[in-house]
């Protein structure tokens, strides 16, 4: 019913930046809130941000607070991502995900869309 395609990952050095869209398709009413999530190998998944579109409040994990930023555009209906200050340890695959609670950190399993997700890697 909702469909959702991430972009923008790609290799990066550490203090560099990237920007990650998800562009949303289908009954784009059907969900409340959207963010992202990452996935390192060997861990858990991890919610990094989410906004919420009632009031476009936003929310963020501790270990990204200050660097990264969540925005929308209601008009093409693409949520981004804005990294920057990059570190390896944000080395995942990012998913983009929709439902009707907002929740960061670990321990997020209640969202109801999956993008497929796009790998963003930080090394030297």
């Amino acid at each position: 019913q909702v469909q959702l395609v991430e972009s923008g990952g790609g290799f990066v050095q550490p203090g560099g930046s990237l920007r990650l869209s998800c562009a949303a398709s289908g009954d784009t009413l059907a969900y409340s809130t959207i963010g992202w999530f990452r996935q390192a190998p060997g861990k858990e998944r991890e919610g990094v941000s989410c906004l919420r579109r009632s009031d476009g409040n936003t929310y963020y994990a501790d270990s990204v607070e200050g660097r990264f930023t969540i925005s929308r555009d209601d008009a093409e209906n693409t949520v981004y991502l804005q990294m920057i200050s990059l570190k390896p340890e944000d080395t995942a695959v990012y998913y983009c995900a929709a439902g009707d609670v907002c929740c960061t950190g670990y321990g997020c399993y209640v969202y109801d869309y999956w993008g497929q997700g796009t790998q963003v890697t930080v090394s030297s």
